[in-house]
């Protein structure tokens, strides 16, 4: 048992730390940027990584660690809001389909189902392709791919936490269900799903960089890193370095993210058992 414990805690401390570089530069990117991620300069493009500029330059000669640096707070933003909102959600109509009478619980898992059974990514084009292009239409797009995951979890945990003991005796006490729901009930159904939307951070992420690749979201000159991968795409024999650094800020980001949720789940169940 001592040996995946100090490699689980390296990993961890590793993962943190990415994430708190990421952390910085989306709430403060001033800090860490080195040059005006906006300004051009027709004199210094495709410039490969150097002293002057760490990440080099793109095609219109704009400084790429910047742009990376000041992408984070839109690109890992989107992920976050998304992944927010669809918890929200989730847990309000998961724990109000468990409570639901019969018909209206099976037609809302009816529901889920379907759009479980396409993958997230698919979805969210297929919401953007309705409302149209834009960083707004993105995050409501991926929030609306990732709400049936914590509706279909909610709704079990409610259902499970329900059926237990103290909260059998709460009721049988003159506790009004409402009180009862707020106090035993949610906190639970929130601690599971809580678990669950760390790792759906990185799918959120992943999926808001993979429309705005696409052309689906913020348009240039913004810095955001799908957008700055699919600017370099084109690039990639004459200046790999174009896509190769917001590519691995998108990786480095969703792995660390996930390895972090995926830690946290497994105490969890630890806890648990």
């Amino acid at each position: 048992m001592s040996g995946p414990r100090p490699a689980r805690r390296a990993a961890l401390i590793a993962a943190g730390t990415v994430l708190a570089v990421i952390a910085v530069a989306a709430v403060a990117p001033g800090l860490l940027a080195t040059h005006d991620p906006l300004l051009t300069d027709v004199r210094s493009t495709l410039q490969p990584p150097s002293a002057a500029h760490w990440f080099g330059t793109d095609q219109s000669g704009r400084d790429v660690y910047s742009r990376v640096v000041y992408g984070a707070g839109r690109s890992v933003g989107i992920g976050l809001l998304a992944t927010a909102l669809a918890l929200v959600v989730g847990v309000v109509a998961g724990s109000l389909s468990a409570v639901a009478p019969r018909l209206v619980d099976a037609a809302a898992m009816r529901v889920v189902d379907v759009l479980l059974a396409f993958p997230e990514f698919l979805v969210a084009l297929l919401v953007v392709a309705v409302l149209g292009p834009g960083a707004v239409n993105v995050a409501i797009a991926v929030t609306i791919a990732a709400v049936p995951v914590y509706v279909r979890l909610a709704r079990a945990q409610t259902r499970s936490l329900a059926a237990a003991e103290h909260v059998e005796a709460a009721r049988l006490i003159g506790v009004p269900a409402a009180v009862v729901h707020v106090r035993h009930v949610l906190p639970g159904v929130l601690g599971a799903v809580s678990v669950l939307a760390t790792i759906g951070i990185g799918t959120s992420i992943l999926a808001a960089a993979g429309l705005s690749f696409l052309g689906l979201g913020p348009t240039e000159p913004t810095a955001e890193w799908g957008l700055m991968l699919s600017a370099g795409r084109n690039l990639l024999l004459q200046a790999p370095w174009v896509a190769l650094f917001p590519g691995l800020a998108i990786t480095a980001t969703v792995v660390s993210v996930s390895v972090v949720g995926r830690i946290l789940r497994a105490r969890a169940e630890e806890r648990g058992a």
